[in-house]
């Protein structure tokens, strides 16, 4: 059964003062399976959060339909059994995250045990047990983006859609929120989220779609998404500082790009270049070879060349 399901999603809007026509989304379809998760991406302004928020019930759709837990998006009943965590989510200044998470729970319809319970859990588990006894006007950035994830978590919800989630977030805080949606999944949780941190997404999700424009542009597994074939080869290099020149300047023609450094040369190849000859090449010039690294098309680089595309034919219009 899929979790959510969007179909020919559309909303439309008008620009202040000159009550401009902006076509936000145009005709966005996917769907989300249970237990998995799903990456949604795109530029700024490509419709990421606009597709979140009429999933959300916080804007009205202009056409099209989607359905969230089987009930037609807005559903109450829904909303029950789901987390949500928005890019730039506002809490009241003077509660602390325990009171922030009281609230939450009270407002889920949870006991008071329960409530307790799990606040307690949830605040150690995003890193705020430091923190129970602060107001949130003194946290910063990172620690309320960690209050968030926690209040999103509160009800112990069966699809958590968290927009940006690593926002504000340092290395450690990164990797504490890619721990836990892997724990959601992992417990049969379904995680619906967008991001800006491609190398994240692609280490965790399961599917991806990228939008671009309003538009979906692809969708499906991120190693089905990009392209196999090697497309450059590194190759790092010990080079003595007294290296023959010649022959090094030689071995560097070979490349498409080089760098040298303190005893050492990195050398970038084309994915049609000979290797083996490079190697010799490199041998002659009595270098010493560290590394051999092939170089795959990345979801990264799927993700620059379709918002390149877009920009290309929003020109020739």
């Amino acid at each position: 059964m899929d979790v959510i399901t969007v179909t020919d999603l559309a909303k439309t809007y008008r620009t202040p003062f000159r009550r401009r026509r902006v076509d936000a989304l145009k005709g966005v379809s996917f769907t989300v399976a249970r237990g998995e998760v799903f990456g949604f991406l795109g530029p700024n302004g490509a419709g990421k959060t606009t597709t979140i928020r009429c999933l959300m019930g916080l804007c009205a759709i202009s056409g099209g339909k989607a359905e969230i837990l089987g009930a037609p998006v807005p559903s109450r009943a829904a909303r029950q059994r789901m987390g949500f965590l928005p890019e730039q989510p506002y809490f009241y200044d003077y509660l602390t995250v325990s009171e922030l998470l009281d609230l939450g729970g009270r407002l889920a319809g949870m006991g008071a045990a329960d409530r307790r319970a799990r606040a307690d859990k949830l605040i150690v588990r995003v890193g705020l047990d430091h923190a129970r006894g602060l107001a949130l006007k003194k946290f910063s950035k990172g620690m309320l983006q960690r209050a968030g994830l926690a209040l999103a978590l509160i009800n112990d919800p069966e699809l958590v859609v968290l927009d940006e989630p690593m926002s504000g977030l340092d290395p450690i805080g990164r990797k504490e929120v890619r721990d836990l949606i892997l724990e959601e999944r992992d417990a049969g949780k379904t995680v619906f989220f967008s991001s800006h941190i491609l190398s994240d997404v692609e280490s965790l999700c399961d599917r991806v779609a990228i939008c671009v424009g309003g538009k979906i542009k692809d969708i499906g597994r991120p190693r089905d998404l990009v392209d196999a074939t090697t497309t450059e080869t590194e190759v790092r290099l010990a080079l003595a500082d007294d290296a023959d020149a010649a022959a090094v300047a030689a071995l560097t023609a070979r490349g498409t790009r080089a760098r040298r450094t303190a005893g050492e040369l990195l050398l970038t190849v084309g994915g049609g270049v000979d290797v083996d000859a490079v190697l010799a090449a490199a041998h002659a010039a009595g270098g010493k070879v560290i590394a051999v690294t092939p170089r795959h098309e990345t979801l990264e680089d799927l993700f620059l060349r379709r918002v390149a595309d877009q920009g290309a034919r929003e020109v020739l219009r």
